[in-house]
């Protein structure tokens, strides 16, 4: 799906993460991102993209239940507002201008970074949860020949880990969870 449709693309990412959610049982199982358990990625989703929609516009998306108490339920308004967001027509040619990232659309930006970031975060939630994962490829294989570019500035916000080296000729999926620092193989402790 081309950048060009970032409402739609959010309808099927953050759809495909809630079906994660929602089968999530145990919210304090690890999870491949080091230090963080199920509920953080959450948290973590449902967090920072606010702030960053504040620090460059006056968009105020709906509060829901806190992710500590209702972990679905705060996912859902959250993505909820965000899709309402984006399919508002004026969301297309608004622009998002941020000190760190440039101009933008508003749509672009939320598409670019935050709809990317959900995408990522689905294989980290369902790994804790202990199931398999199957992300789509040709998203992975464009997040990818996006992300190398400015891999020095990923590396240097302390938002992405190191490199897991992988096969060259892997699939898209193995070779993006690399990059961003993922361990491929990584499974949930037992006990």
């Amino acid at each position: 799906m081309a950048l060009s449709e970032p409402a739609a693309r959010h309808r099927r990412v953050s759809g495909a993460f809630a079906d994660v959610v929602r089968r999530t049982i145990d919210w304090k199982a690890a999870t491949p991102v080091e230090g963080w358990v199920a509920r953080d990625v959450v948290d973590h989703l449902v967090g920072w993209l606010p702030g960053f929609l504040a620090s460059a516009s006056d968009v105020r998306l709906p509060a829901g239940p806190a992710v500590t108490d209702d972990p679905v339920g705060a996912w859902r308004v959250h993505a909820d507002g965000v899709q309402a967001l984006l399919d508002d027509p004026r969301c297309v040619d608004r622009l998002f201008a941020h000190p760190r990232i440039g101009e933008h659309t508003l749509a672009d930006a939320i598409d670019r970074f935050y709809t990317a970031d959900v995408f990522m975060h689905t294989w980290d939630l369902g790994r804790a949860a202990g199931r398999e994962v199957t992300l789509d490829p040709d998203v992975c294989a464009e997040l990818l020949d996006g992300m190398k570019p400015v891999e020095r500035l990923m590396r240097e916000s302390g938002h992405y880990g190191p490199r897991v080296d992988v096969p060259a000729d892997a699939e898209a999926q193995t070779r993006m969870l690399g990059f961003i620092g993922r361990d491929p193989l990584w499974v949930r402790p037992a006990g």
